[in-house]
């Protein structure tokens, strides 16, 4: 077993227990919703539809009802699926599905599970900015025909970011429709918004029906999230775009030519995977070219996933899927939407940032950030009280932390409180700071956030602050019987250095599904994000923020990948005949892994620089990702020849085979050698093995003629060679293999990583190296 620090171990555990959210209840003869994924090719010919079959199958094992003549009143099926995935989502109870789950016909049964949302400077930062006609992803470029399915809480169509002015018509492929409901028409869909539907079957079944008065039973969005990252993925430009004036300037999508449809798939009580599911079998059938899921759960084995399996099925059907890392970080092996087939997108600061400070009565300035703006100033020139309720020890104190009902009027009352992250959001401490009487919050970092900041539109003058500083101030506050400070706020600020930067919580490897398979992906810009807001809710989302914002600046890896959605879209126009795996690699290997002071990039909960458990390729280079020289291509069969490797059943590996017939007469010898941009050597614990080889195959997808040199950076542990050393290309397309030979000198503790590059004189295809050795259990 890998030797890893003992809280390594505590995700291990955690990870490896039902993944997520698993909706059910102890008696047995409650109904709950089960996925149904039945192998198409076994219907009988006497059904005249598939959908009766999987009727009839359901029919066939639900129980007698306890009185005679007391009808089954409910439709037990609330959703069938077709196209990435083949079965039914249907109420169960547990006896049903157990015996359902022996029938033939059936491949796999799911338990309903919960997901989480993963919660405009961008463009220029990326070098996408559309001023230079020479860009190659000017307006010229025929980005109009890519359709990008977003699933998520639906969409605000009124933002100036979904104006459809200038766009070509609707691309004859599109078979989606906009689906209508309370505050959401067929007018709302224009040639920006292609289409908008609504899934809540799923989550109705859990959480019983959604009240149409307090919620938009309709694609319309009035959390914010789904606005938001749609605008991320493909908004239109919007001049003057700001939040209370921070960030001002031009926000618009990555692929503003593009189009949006919108899968509502998340209400007020989270999103559930059937109807995740049917968003994604409705979103490949309706033709999307690119699937954004800022969503989601943990981890648990491939064929127990039904998103991963979905997204295999998308994959199949030649869509680009892109997810979320998620928000668990710093904490390793804190991933989550691992499979090959995902995109997965860690978040990553950008060279801008709104700074603000809080000088103490000793006379000292602590920097720290924030979007305050408000009626309520505090003047520079003046000291205000400072108090903070916690104590000396290390243990979480309410008071300390400003949770609800915490704080006593009297002792806070035109003082400015001292809070500590964690528990509650961050904004809401300064909610409660404010209904206390307090006239400022200082919001300081634990251990648990490190050196991070966040930017916040807080509803009181605020500054968040960082441990260390975090630390002192709360010091002077308890130590001193007078202690006073101000609060000053600075603005918007560029060109900040270092950045990028790797965000404290965006969530790291390694994968511990498959080691071999290096996760995440790629990280992208996902902190302090300016990008179109619902009319409904404030930039705080605290229901008592009144204030109506059209653009909101947010932070998470839900940021990121809708980046990398839109900049895949943006390789589809440029690129149409390229598979997922083509994109996939052409993002990955024109990665950059050093800031904009030529160093390596940073972890922020840190300081210290950043390894591939983190940033995974790098961060992302979209004007070097169109023309990456090679690619390390994949077709379906190779990711269920990997699917061989994982010690999966015949019965486990049909959720992803069957329709395909797939078999694994073609298993690679070693998990590793799927070839996948990233390289993860795991030496087993058997310590006389000494000696790794794995492989990869290039397609020139560059000049037709040309030759590359490999350089491969060194390792204390082992010494990496590559054969052949040179590739010499004689057409376009045409396929090089080589493999890349790991021979241990000393087996280390730790991972090592390091990286390989094929170099022509006008390319650098680089691939990141992990090397992991094993160390037995004692």
């Amino acid at each position: 077993m890998f030797e890893i620090p003992v809280k390594w171990l505590v995700f291990i555990l955690t990870i490896y227990l039902p993944f997520n959210i698993v909706v059910s209840v102890n008696n047995p003869l409650t109904r709950n919703t089960y996925i149904v994924q039945m192998d198409r090719s076994a219907k009988p010919e006497y059904f005249t539809s598939h959908l009766e079959w999987y009727s009839s199958k359901v029919q066939s094992v639900l129980s007698k009802p306890e009185i005679e003549g007391n009808a089954d009143e409910e439709d037990r099926i609330i959703y069938s699926y077709e196209t990435a995935f083949h079965g039914v989502a249907a109420k169960l109870n547990e006896e049903e599905a157990e015996r359902l789950e022996e029938a033939d016909g059936v491949v796999a049964i799911f338990p309903e599970t919960k997901y989480q949302l993963h919660t405009t400077r961008s463009p220029m930062f990326l070098g996408l900015e559309p001023e230079d006609s020479a860009s190659v992803w000017s307006e010229k470029l025929a980005d109009h025909d890519v359709i990008v399915g977003v699933l998520d809480t639906g969409i605000w169509p009124e933002s100036e970011s979904f104006n459809d002015t200038g766009m070509t018509p609707v691309p004859a492929h599109w078979k989606g429709m906009c689906e209508t409901g309370r505050g959401f028409q067929k007018h709302h869909c224009n040639k920006k918004i292609v289409g908008a539907r609504v899934f809540y079957r799923g989550y109705e079944a859990v959480a019983g029906k959604i009240n149409g008065k307090n919620e938009y039973k309709s694609p319309r969005d009035q959390d914010g999230h789904g606005t938001h990252t749609a605008a991320t993925v493909a908004g239109s430009p919007v001049r003057g775009a700001n939040l209370l004036g921070y960030a001002h300037g031009t926000a618009r999508g990555m692929a503003p030519g593009a189009r949006i449809a919108a899968y509502k798939v998340c209400w007020a009580g989270g999103c559930f995977s059937s109807d995740i599911l049917s968003a994604v079998d409705r979103a490949v059938a309706d033709g999307v070219n690119v699937l954004s899921i800022s969503l989601g759960g943990g981890v648990s084995s491939y064929y127990r996933d039904s998103l991963s399996i979905a997204a295999f099925g998308s994959m199949e059907m030649g869509v680009f899927v892109s997810c979320s890392a998620g928000n668990a970080g710093p904490e390793p092996a804190s991933l989550t939407n691992v499979s090959p087939w995902i995109t997965t997108v860690g978040a990553s600061t950008m060279d801008r940032d709104f700074p603000a400070t809080a000088r103490l009565g000793t006379g000292r300035t602590i920097s720290g950030v924030s979007l305050y703006k408000g009626r309520r100033t505090l003047l520079t020139r003046k000291q205000y009280p400072l108090v903070y309720m916690g104590g000396n020890s290390s243990s979480l104190d309410p008071s300390s932390l400003c949770l609800e009902g915490t704080l006593n009027p009297r002792v806070v009352a035109g003082k400015i409180v001292i809070c500590e992250r964690g528990i509650s959001p961050r904004v809401q401490k300064g909610q409660v700071a404010k209904q206390a009487g307090a006239v400022g919050m200082i919001l300081v970092n634990t251990a648990a956030n490190g050196e991070e900041l966040v930017a916040d539109c807080h509803l009181l003058p605020a500054v968040a602050v960082g441990e260390k500083e975090g630390k002192l101030i709360k010091s002077y506050a308890l130590t001193s019987r007078n202690a006073t400070a101000t609060l000053a706020f600075r603005g918007t600020s560029l060109g900040i250095r270092p950045s990028p930067v790797v965000a404290g919580f965006s969530s790291r490897g390694p994968n511990l599904l498959t080691l071999e398979i290096l996760k995440p992906d790629i990280v992208a810009p996902g902190v302090n994000i300016l990008a179109a807001w619902t009319g409904d809710l404030g930039p705080s989302s605290l229901p008592t923020d009144h204030r109506r914002v059209k653009f909101n600046i947010l932070s998470g890896t839900s940021m990121s990948c809708p980046h990398v959605s839109g900049i895949a879209a943006l390789l589809k126009a440029r690129h149409p005949e390229w598979s997922p795996a083509a994109i996939k690699s052409a993002l990955m290997t024109t990665a950059y892994v050093h800031d904009n002071t030529h160093h390596p990039l940073k972890d922020a909960s840190v300081a210290t620089p950043s390894t591939p458990f983190d940033h995974g390729a790098g961060h992302i280079n979209p004007m070097k990702a169109q023309d990456p020289g090679l690619i390390y291509d994949l077709e379906p069969q190779d990711y269920f020849n990997f699917l061989c490797t994982q010690k999966l059943t015949p019965t486990q590996l049909k959720v992803f085979g069957k329709y395909a017939n797939r078999s694994c007469r073609h298993s690679l010898a070693n998990p590793g050698d799927l070839n996948y941009p990233s390289i993860s050597a795991i030496f087993p614990d058997d310590t006389s093995i000494k000696v790794l080889t794995l492989h990869r195959t290039v397609t020139n997808v560059g000049l037709p003629t040309s030759t590359y040199h490999v350089v491969v950076s060194p390792f204390k542990g082992a010494t990496v060679k590559v054969q052949p050393e040179i590739l010499n290309f004689t057409r376009k397309n045409q396929k090089l293999s080589y493999k890349i030979i790991f021979t241990t000198k000393t087996r280390q503790t730790m991972p090592e990583f390091g990286g390989l590059v094929w170099k022509d004189g006008a390319h650098k295809v680089r691939s990141p190296i992990a090397i992991i050795w094993l160390t037995p259990l004692k």
